[in-house]
């Protein structure tokens, strides 16, 4: 006996013009039911009719793939439901209201951060949507994923979008601790075996393996240490490279031998990496070298009155051996090329203890070549190398000699003046403790304004504080004052979406009131006002 769907099946690929329909089928007496006056609608209604009678006929069969086992339990907390609903317009996955705010999607690597810290876990109907957002921007994966939680790995493994989950190495966080059931923290990443280690180290994207070398060299850098050693001669020169930059996490002593090896290596770009990581191990060989050179180069006068320079004549083979390019870069001369990479790399305590003085009164004598103590040609090239050094030795003391005093408001300005900041002044700045940085910055900006602060405000741990905060909102009110347009400033206000105290948004929406209506500065900062708002009421909510 034909099977009739296949019968309907021919009928329909060559035409009713063609084919004459099924005869009515008396098992199915609602086929004779069939208006057969329009041949194409009459095929349409037999093939629903046979549909229907095939799955009402239908029988279970055995399973034959086995059933997967549940995603493992999460003894963390789920998420306040507010939390949640916010998560949920953060995701995108709903509507925020019609409400005039930046974009929201900024503020989703905070709230992830936060959310983290406090030990929450998402509701599981987010949980794709929210790997999904950390497929596509990977500076959320470290948080994402630690949140998502062991539903988060179980998905992965059944998800090829989402296999970066099973790669990605979440830290710990900050707060936290076991689950209710005194089992691990699902906030902690998932253990890795050694051959599971061994498996990403070789088979991993590049990425992964620099994410993968850099946590491990957090927690174990000899362990670290030893994994880059076991791949080293075969990586790409500039695998090698990157590879390098991560042995700063946890630089020590143990590495010198490692270091001083890649001093040979066929990449200049290697030598020169190897030798800056040298130079901030101030009792490393490279260091003791460099600081030969450094007294060499400069030494205090007789009269204890000058610092007299006397600038390497050539870059020997020594000298290039540690880094140093024969030719400048930059195309500063050679000789004061030469000067400030021998310098930069030269231990700042060794300048104490040479001379006895401190880093403000080295800084405050005069700075002559040796062949005329009053020629001050080198004082820039010093200062200059001297921060380098500060901001690669993490020196703290010689970072806040450079920066300078804050400065103060006339006239206090006017009857101590101190000179202005030397070399990258946010790098400088990014050396000191956070409330000094912030306490610097928020000086500056009540002096000299908003116009050269966003590298400074970059280097500023975020939320501001309250201090901070109302000196960029008052820099920002006299800026519109001044006629200034907002786009003038577009950085700054970027910045301030996601770094200012959200106690500053009444200020914010007394700016926007006292704005002239329809303007482009009514606009900023009624959006600004809207944003800290939301900040504020996002904060509240994961802290309940």
């Amino acid at each position: 006996m034909p099977d009739p769907w296949e019968s309907l099946h021919t009928t329909a690929l060559l035409g009713t013009d063609r084919r004459p329909l099924p005869a009515a089928d008396p098992a199915v007496p609602a086929t004779g039911a069939v208006d057969r006056s329009d041949p194409a609608t009459a095929l349409l209604e037999l093939a629903a009719l046979e549909t229907v009678r095939r799955r009402a006929g239908a029988l279970p069969c055995a399973a034959t793939v086995p059933i997967d086992p549940p995603a493992p339990a999460d003894g963390r907390p789920e998420l306040p439901a507010p939390a949640a609903r916010r998560l949920s317009l953060l995701l995108g996955t709903r509507p925020g209201g019609g409400a005039v705010l930046a974009n929201v999607a900024e503020l989703l690597p905070q709230w992830l951060g936060t959310a983290r810290a406090r030990g929450f876990r998402p509701p599981a109907a987010l949980v794709p949507s929210l790997l999904d957002a950390a497929r596509a921007r990977s500076e959320l994966r470290p948080d994402a994923v630690v949140l998502a939680g062991p539903l988060g790995r179980w998905l992965a493994a059944r998800n090829p979008d989402w296999r970066f989950v099973l790669r990605t190495t979440g830290e710990a966080p900050t707060t936290g601790g076991a689950c209710a059931s005194g089992s691990p923290s699902p906030d902690s990443p998932a253990p890795r075996t050694a051959d599971g280690d061994h498996r990403l180290w070789h088979e991993g994207l590049f990425a992964e393996r620099v994410t993968h070398l850099t946590v491990l060299r957090r927690t174990d850098p000899a362990a670290g240490l030893s994994l880059l050693q076991s791949t080293w001669p075969t990586e790409r020169a500039e695998d090698r490279l990157l590879f390098l930059d991560a042995l700063q996490e946890g630089l020590s002593a143990a590495d010198e031998p490692f270091l001083e090896a890649a001093l040979g290596d066929r990449s200049k770009n290697v030598r020169a990496t190897a030798a800056e990581l040298l130079s901030t191990l101030p009792g490393s060989a490279l260091a003791r070298r460099m600081a030969e050179r450094a007294r060499a180069a400069v030494r205090l006068s007789d009269r204890g009155t000058h610092l007299l320079v006397t600038p390497p004549a050539e870059c020997d083979a020594a000298m290039q051996r540690d880094g140093i390019a024969p030719r400048s870069p930059t195309g500063r001369g050679e000789r004061a090329w030469w000067f400030g990479e021998v310098i930069a790399a030269s231990p700042l305590s060794g300048w104490s203890e040479a001379t006895g003085l401190t880093p403000d009164q080295l800084l405050a004598l005069r700075v002559g070549d040796s062949l005329d103590e009053t020629d001050g040609s080198w004082s820039d090239d010093l200062r200059e190398a001297w921060a380098r050094a500060s901001v690669r030795q993490q020196d703290a003391d010689w970072a806040r000699a450079l920066l300078g005093p804050a400065p103060a408001p006339a006239p206090e300005q006017r009857r101590a003046r101190a000179p202005r900041p030397t070399g990258a002044p946010a790098k400088l700045l990014a050396v000191l403790p956070a409330e000094e940085r912030a306490s610097w910055t928020a000086a500056f900006i009540r002096v000299h304004g908003l116009g050269e602060a966003f590298q400074l405000l970059g280097a500023c741990a975020t939320p501001w504080t309250p201090p901070l905060s109302t000196a960029v909102v008052a820099a920002l009110a006299r800026a519109a004052a001044s006629g200034a347009y907002p786009w003038s400033h577009s950085g700054v206000l970027g910045m301030t979406e996601r770094a200012l105290a959200p106690e500053t948004a009444a200020a914010v929406e007394e700016l926007a009131a006292d704005s002239t209506p329809a303007t482009a500065w009514a606009e900023t900062f009624a959006r600004l006002a809207g944003t800290l708002r939301f900040r504020e009421a996002m904060l509240a909510e994961l802290a309940s």
